[in-house]
């Protein structure tokens, strides 16, 4: 008997490739199971979505493919993560395929079933040697540190939360002990039980995954704790996922990615940091994995409801956020989040005080204030480490010729390139070409070339000549470390320095938004924001949002060991340089007074129909001219006017991006408004054939291709 299964490949939405393939197998293969299917001249990767015994009207034997082959020994992928990939094809506008073999392990996808039989056996093999030397107490409840009142009523609050919880804690209030104590509960509560902790960056997985093993590798063993980001090798992202889909391992902590991944006992979602702009992916599905977080607790609690008949059954999801988006903020206001508050330090220890510099009144061309530099030297004398941060990595942002007006620009792209003066190079932070510096002017022979503007190499280098006569304690002189994308870039780095940060070895940590956020650094009293005015004036209607959160996170590694600040008879300090004083936004700033400064954000938001107040979505065109970018926008526009619910709907003119060419390749936009996020999403399904007919228009010609950003974060 032949059986039709309708398999998901990875196609992309604008290939015209129906959501799914129909091709013809002997057996009858469960929805979820992985296969190898023809696809062209090509073998590949597919997901059964479902598995009649008919084939579909219209489609005879002779039309249809053979399924190559079943990649056995894998459970199937079970109908709720099949749920969850629908909601995210369909909500961000994607085709189903490459959202779920996005969602795969790379490595996956070129594993035949005798290889991966292989792989199967290996991953078994591992877990054994790193299960635990006794079985698991469940009677153990309270290995964890004790809990302040804030977190216990917090925890008590979790247990019993029948909405997604917004827990809003002040930096080093302890939000991690909480998700390790719920961690606990829930894996000691059910014995294949599992818990999903995500982070926004890859920085902040060393730190979490000590914490995490500390705690429970004595429980459960070494192999209970995976890690999914894209920083590992393809063969850890499998070994880590086949870990994760066999239930082998209890606990997955990752980044962005991890949301996707096949967990069968799901029980609880952490997203630390919520508000973090990188959960947003901005290549691919361009999904949000904070809101998939929710959605996908939702799809969990609904089966477990069902499965067991017990409606107080939950997956429970935590949103963890010292400056929460005010997305969430928001639904918390209006009752669909259950907001938490910790606004105590453990330890009773206070928050920073905000210094400012007001700039108009240093030495022209200081890069940083000398009361600042006066201030750090104090502390580094007694013991303490400092934190600068500046959002701007390599020397400075521009090398420039004053004769003639030359500038470093990429001649790929529509951005300057960087000056990294470390190994004497130019470098497009965009598509990544780099050239050695110039001796003279490449346009007038000048001799005198000069660095416009600063990042964090050079303020590294300012810092330690400025201190350069400063002892520490123990008469050594001060040391000055730099962590950013390129002082990390090597294997292994980025652990070494957070080690001799710990360890005291480093006095003054200068780096990018990668220090401002997650770390415990327990030795760090004053931290000093550089340039940051930019994000006071920024076309972005987010970028103040952005902002605050910044300086406050970054205020927050300052003081978080209350006794160590007071053995050393000081107090925490957040040092602010800015041209503006003045500005609001340093008034909320100071009084550590997220609420006032969200309520403010929002009034303004409502008012001019922003989200949260309104929805939108952006249609983006990559082509070879501005022109055929724009054309190719413009005319969907147009096309668009006859769409069911038009009507509901505004339609911006097309524009370019703030950088507009990338690696020779002219970008476009157009925005997309809606008052109800229904409305945006009823356009944006009957614009999808619209968009691919518009593609072979004569004026589009030159299109690279385009893609649809739903919920887009930067305009």
């Amino acid at each position: 008997m032949a059986f039709w299964p309708s398999v998901v490949v990875a196609t992309p939405a604008h290939s015209g490739v129906g959501a799914s393939l129909t091709y013809r197998s002997e057996l009858s293969l469960a929805p979820g199971t992985l296969v190898r299917v023809p696809l062209g001249a090509r073998e590949v990767l597919g997901v059964v979505w479902e598995c009649p015994d008919q084939p579909p009207e219209g489609l005879s034997e002779a039309q249809t493919k053979t399924v190559a082959g079943v990649l056995e020994g894998l459970p199937p992928l079970n109908a709720r993560w099949r749920q969850l990939l629908r909601f995210a094809a369909q909500y961000y506008q994607r085709s189903l395929g490459e959202v779920s073999l996005a969602a795969l392990p790379p490595q996956l996808r070129d594993l035949n079933t005798v290889q991966l039989a292989r792989r199967l056996k290996k991953s078994q093999k591992q877990q054994a040697d790193l299960a635990p030397q006794a079985p698991p107490d469940g009677t153990a409840t309270d290995i964890g540190l004790d809990l302040s009142d804030e977190q216990r009523e917090a925890l008590q609050a979790l247990e019993a939360a029948q909405a997604p919880v917004l827990l809003y804690g002040a930096t080093g209030s302890g939000k991690t002990e909480v998700y390790l104590q719920a961690t606990q509960h829930v894996l000691q509560a059910q014995a294949d039980a599992q818990v999903l902790v995500m982070v926004p960056e890859i920085n902040l997985t060393p730190q979490l995954e000590a914490r995490f093993r500390e705690r429970f590798e004595p429980l459960f063993g070494a192999g209970a704790l995976v890690c999914l980001h894209s920083g590992m090798t393809p063969a850890q992202r499998l070994a880590g996922w086949l870990a994760a889909h066999t239930g082998q391992a209890r606990i997955v902590l990752g980044t962005r990615m991890a949301v996707l991944a096949s967990l069968p006992g799901l029980r609880l979602i952490v997203v630390d940091e919520e508000h973090d702009p990188s959960y947003k992916s901005q290549e691919g599905a361009r999904y949000s994995a904070r809101d998939l977080a929710v959605y996908r607790a939702k799809v969990e609690t609904e089966a477990l409801v069902a499965e067991t008949g017990d409606a107080a059954a939950r997956c429970r999801v935590v949103l963890g956020s010292a400056t929460p988006s005010l997305e969430s903020w928001h639904a918390a206001d209006q009752g669909r989040y259950l907001r938490l508050a910790m606004p105590a330090r453990i330890g009773g220890g206070a928050l920073p005080r905000l210094r400012l510099v007001d700039m108009n009144h240093q030495p022209k061309g200081a890069v940083l204030a000398p009361p600042l530099v006066a201030a750090m030297a104090e502390r580094i004398a007694r013991g303490e480490q400092c934190m600068v941060l500046l959002n701007r990595r390599g020397y400075s942002p521009v090398l420039a010729c004053h004769d003639c007006g030359w500038k470093s620009a990429c001649p790929h792209c529509s951005a300057f390139r960087v000056f990294h003066k470390l190994d004497r190079t130019l470098r497009c932070h965009h598509c990544g070409f780099t050239e050695r510096v110039p001796r003279a002017c490449p346009e007038c022979g000048n001799l005198d070339i000069a660095p416009i503007g600063k990042g964090t190499e050079q303020v590294e280098e300012q810092l330690a000549s400025l201190l350069a006569d400063v002892k520490r304690p123990d008469g050594g002189p001060a040391r000055v470390a730099r962590m950013d994308a390129d002082s990390t870039r090597l294997k292994g780095s980025l652990e070494q320095q957070l080690a001799t940060m710990h360890s005291g070895e480093v006095d003054v940590l200068v780096g990018t938004q990668m220090i401002a956020k997650g770390h415990d650094f327990r030795r760090i009293t004053l931290v000093a924001g550089i340039n940051a005015d930019s994000g006071l004036f920024a076309s972005d209607y987010r970028a103040p949002e952005r902002l605050f959160a910044l300086l406050m996170q970054a205020g927050g590694r300052a003081g978080r060991d209350a006794v160590f600040v007071s053995s050393q008879g000081s107090e925490s300090e957040l040092w602010v340089q800015t041209w503006t004083p003045q500005h609001p936004l340093f008034a909320a700033l100071r009084r550590h007074d997220f609420p006032a400064f969200a309520a403010q954000q929002l009034g303004e938001r409502e008012s001019a129909g922003m989200p949260p107040f309104g929805h939108q979505a952006l249609l983006r065109a990559d082509a070879k001219t501005q022109q055929a970018a724009q054309a190719y926008l413009n005319a969907a526009a147009q096309a668009a006017d006859g769409l069911p619910h038009r009507d509901e709907i505004t339609l911006y003119p097309a524009v370019p991006l703030t950088i507009q060419r990338v690696a020779n390749v002219e970008r476009a936009q157009l925005l997309v408004e809606a008052v109800s996020r229904a409305a945006l999403q009823r356009f944006l399904s009957a614009w999808q054939p619209v968009l691919l007919e518009c593609r072979g228009l004569p004026q589009a010609r030159g299109l690279v291709r385009y893609a649809v950003d739903v919920d887009p974060l930067a305009i």
